[in-house]
């Protein structure tokens, strides 16, 4: 297995950190929707998601791993999608996102190396900063890839997401299996 591309600012943890995540952690708007945000005339929010990055978030917790959304924002379709999903943890409108993470490592009893996440704005960085492989996506804001081990190659909303766990599964040493079980195992 090859480890993925570093990103500008850092570099890739070896793939026995990479294997130690237990927790992937990701926000939502700009990881895992394009960013945008469509309002309804009658005020409801629109959002889209891709099934790639579903698929490897249920590849992802069919291997042990739990996860969790942590937002600036909300929503009822967030919160519908993190149920759809079996998300461990949502934690939407945490515009400090450091304490939220905090309370996050006490509430799951987790520590901060065993911790993935995937963030693409500035109020990401106290999370990147301190998790043990810190994620982003090709739009994310320079400061944010320079704080990243690891940029996805395809686009936010689009897949990266699946970039990220498929690099954790990879170093877990059981991607292939899952492909050679057609996504079924």
């Amino acid at each position: 297995m090859t480890l993925p591309p570093p990103a500008p600012g850092r570099t890739c943890p070896d793939r026995s950190v990479l294997a130690a995540i237990e927790f992937l952690l990701l926000d939502v708007d700009g990881v895992l929707t394009d960013g945008r945000v469509h309002f309804h005339p009658d005020g409801r929010e629109h959002k889209a998601f891709h099934v790639h990055d579903a698929a490897g978030l249920v590849y992802w917790h069919r291997r042990g791993g739990r996860s969790g959304f942590l937002s600036g924002r909300g929503g009822d379709v967030v919160e519908r999608r993190a149920r759809e999903l079996g998300v461990h943890e949502v934690m939407l409108r945490r515009v400090d996102k450091g304490t939220a993470f905090a309370e996050l490592l006490q509430r799951q009893g987790l520590d901060p190396a065993r911790v993935a996440y995937v963030g693409d704005d500035l109020l990401d960085l106290p999370v990147l900063r301190a998790v043990g492989f810190a994620a982003t996506v090709p739009e994310a804001r320079p400061e944010v890839a320079a704080a990243a081990h690891f940029v996805a190659r395809r686009p936010a909303g689009f897949g990266a997401v699946r970039d990220v766990i498929e690099a954790l599964l990879q170093a877990r040493g059981v991607w292939d299996e899952i492909v050679r079980a057609e996504g079924r195992a």
